[in-house]
């Protein structure tokens, strides 16, 4: 299969690059779509080949979920339902933080097809702020199921060339509108009632929404481990290894926890670049990689974190050493997806 890219650069380029992709969705193929977080697969949702398709082009196991993307409150009640007792918390969540990176798991409408949901009772559903893929949508009329455009486990794409790195030959068409602006895949959150005025609210993935963002609105709960009692995810992104390199990494709590081997070529994915930090100057490194130079913005570090990722992936390093970021706004998400990275 020839996979085809279309820039989206200038209004008129938009237009036709909008008509095709959906057009394609129409016809049942499916096409990597940018969004604000990270370019995505996307697939019709009511249509199961399709979405099945995107499961064969990722290589992705049957029993991991994907997202729904919809244009807004009226598309979200054809694929999910909002349950009485926290629909009125989950109106006021959509008001302020939809269109953009916050996913809800709720119940699901009988409609959306059991490889969607990887047949849970359960749908995991995101409004995007992109204007393509908002765009797509309102063409088309239907809800979008789109994982990130990544072959299964890997690193997570913000650019359309990573996602030809990623599935060249395996997808028919990717529509290339640049760097995606947040550069971290959304945050997922599933509300419960409390029995008080404020609701529980699950975080099953953190992202570019962040608790301090989310905990007026609820108690937020952390998911607290890498993966699932059980071992089956109710939302995408929960499994042990995740958004991982071809190359081993390596998360250092400390810097005396770094022990070189002899021979082996190391790469260091550094926050800040700053000696006082007591990383950079560890090692005579293969290749450096600094998230947020000088004086560490995490937002900074979030949008360069996978192309930075992906950069010491290729640069021929035996071992990539990444330094700790701090757990506050989305470094929450950035050490959450360095963890799961560690584990592979």
């Amino acid at each position: 299969m020839e996979t085809v890219i279309l820039d989206a650069g200038s209004p008129e380029q938009i237009r036709s690059a909008v008509s095709e992709a959906a057009n394609r969705l129409h016809l049942g193929q499916i096409v990597a779509l940018p969004t604000e977080t990270v370019y995505g697969l996307a697939a019709c949702a009511f249509n199961a080949t399709a979405c099945a398709s995107v499961f064969e082009a990722k290589q992705r196991p049957g029993f991991d979920p994907l997202i729904v993307h919809v244009s807004g409150r009226t598309m979200l009640e054809t694929v999910a339902e909002l349950p009485a007792d926290v629909a009125d918390t989950v109106k006021i969540l959509i008001a302020e933080f939809w269109p953009g990176p916050l996913t809800f798991v709720l119940p699901r409408i009988a409609a959306v097809p059991d490889i969607v949901t990887a047949g849970l009772d359960t749908v995991a559903v995101r409004c995007s702020n992109h204007p393509i893929f908002k765009a797509v949508i309102k063409e088309l009329g239907t809800p979008l199921a789109a994982p990130s455009a990544n072959r299964f486990g890997s690193i997570s794409p913000t650019s359309s060339s990573a996602v030809m790195t990623e599935l060249s030959g395996r997808i028919p068409l990717i529509i290339d509108s640049g760097a995606c602006s947040s550069g971290m895949e959304s945050t997922i959150i599933r509300v419960e009632a409390s029995g008080k005025p404020k609701p529980f609210i699950h975080l099953l993935r953190p992202g570019p929404v962040t608790v301090e963002m989310l905990k007026k609105f609820g108690k937020v709960i952390a998911a607290g481990q890498l993966s699932p009692p059980d071992g089956k995810p109710e939302a995408p992104g929960q499994l042990s290894s995740h958004y991982a390199p071809q190359t081993s990494l390596q998360l250092l709590a400390k810097p005396g926890d770094f022990k070189p081997e002899p021979g082996r070529r190391y790469a260091m994915l550094s926050y800040r670049g700053q000696p006082k930090d007591g990383y950079i100057d560890l090692h005579p490194w293969h290749a450096v990689e600094i998230l947020s130079p000088g004086s560490g913005k995490l937002p900074e570090a979030a949008v360069r974190f996978f192309f930075a990722l992906r950069k010491l992936d290729e640069c021929g390093a035996d071992t990539i050493i990444a330094e700790p970021v701090p757990e506050r706004g989305v470094g929450l998400a950035i050490q959450d997806r360095l963890r799961r990275a560690a584990t592979k």
